[in-house]
């Protein structure tokens, strides 16, 4: 049996739809979510967002123990969270780290990710609609275990 597959989001992305459209477009949370269930239908999907780290953390030892993969948006956490980055090298399956704007192109304070060393992959600048490609990829890296 397939275990699910793990969408966490972090800080500040509830507001998605409304904050900086400009960085981030229009798209709501919960159409994102609507985007990644539609994008493998054939897996479940754990769908969460916090603005809490302990949150974020308690979410990924859950996958821990029940999760085949895990995509993972750490927001304004990506740049600062040694402890999110503990948490997911504790994780065995693949893990993708995401980010709706290219963070390279942004202030210099958004290019270290303490997150990037620990994950199998890094996506960013496709935008919300960029988290169905995730799914994708992750649905592809599942399949070759």
């Amino acid at each position: 049996m397939k275990k699910p597959i793990y969408v966490l989001n972090g800080p500040n992305l509830n507001r998605l739809g409304r904050r900086q459209p400009e960085i981030y477009g229009h798209t709501t949370l919960a159409e994102v979510e609507a985007l990644c269930r539609a994008a493998v239908p054939e897996r479940e999907i754990v769908f969460r967002q916090s603005n809490r780290e302990y949150e974020l953390i308690e979410w990924i030892h859950e996958a821990i123990d029940e999760g085949d993969g895990i995509v993972i948006n750490p927001a304004g956490f990506t740049f600062t969270s040694v402890a999110i980055m503990d948490a997911l090298k504790m994780f065995e399956g693949p893990i993708i780290e995401f980010h709706i704007s290219n963070v390279h192109k942004r202030e210099a304070i958004y290019h270290k990710s303490l997150i990037s060393p620990v994950v199998t992959a890094v996506m960013a600048g496709l935008g919300a609609r960029g988290y169905a490609t995730a799914l994708l990829a992750m649905r592809d890296l599942l399949s070759q275990n």
